[in-house]
């Protein structure tokens, strides 16, 4: 049984990015996937405090908030899912709030050392869903790419990308079908191991 940790970084439950995240985490748990889910705005937590001591004294972020189960969860989890609106051209600041935190599953000579940079197992898959108010496609594209490159220091050596834009208005993903299919269809690849078999990378890419 895969397991599926999915982090919802839109401040609205019921917004776009969700709707996409939940279409494909209920595909994938029909196909038996073991998929935990976290609202990261309902969650009461700190950005990385830059400490040091997950580099110094311990293997482990040592602050204790809400995001202590989230990065527990993180490191056992076979596929991680993070899901934004986009904020400014970026993620949401619960999302990246969270990103930051990760800098703990990095090794003390992560920077000097290539072959050992994470304390994670390696083989673990990155799946960005990202819903896009501007329609057009080349704007924040970089957003993907850039946290692939150091989730990939990480151990997810693979990634995938589900991307819808023109999805401005709450509900509009919801008038989107092919975008709800391509999200379910994502969902049944993750959970069944397809994750590095190729394919389309995701809408809007």
């Amino acid at each position: 049984m895969r397991r599926i940790v999915c982090l919802q970084g839109s401040p609205r439950p019921m917004g776009n990015s969700a709707s996409m995240a939940s279409a494909l985490c209920e595909a994938a748990t029909g196909e038996g996937a073991q998929v935990t889910t976290f609202a990261l705005n309902s969650l009461e937590y700190r950005g990385c405090q830059g400490c040091l001591l997950c580099k110094t004294r311990f293997e482990a972020c040592v602050l204790k908030d809400g995001l202590t189960p989230v990065l527990e969860a993180v490191r056992h989890c076979d596929v991680l899912v993070l899901a934004t609106p986009v904020y400014f051209g970026e993620v949401t600041a619960q999302l990246k709030a969270f990103i930051d935190r990760t800098y703990s599953f990095l090794t003390p000579d992560y920077a000097f050392n290539k072959d050992k940079r994470t304390r994670l197992a390696p083989g673990k898959t990155l799946c960005f869903v990202i819903a896009q108010g501007h329609p057009r496609e080349d704007l924040f594209a970089d957003i993907f790419p850039r946290y692939a490159y150091f989730f990939n220091w990480l151990g997810f050596s693979h990634s995938r990308l589900l991307r819808a834009c023109k999805v401005y208005h709450l509900g509009d993903v919801q008038k989107r079908e092919e975008v709800l299919e391509e999200a379910r269809a994502l969902g049944r690849s993750l959970a069944i191991g397809a994750d590095s078999a190729g394919g389309r990378p995701g809408l809007g890419n």
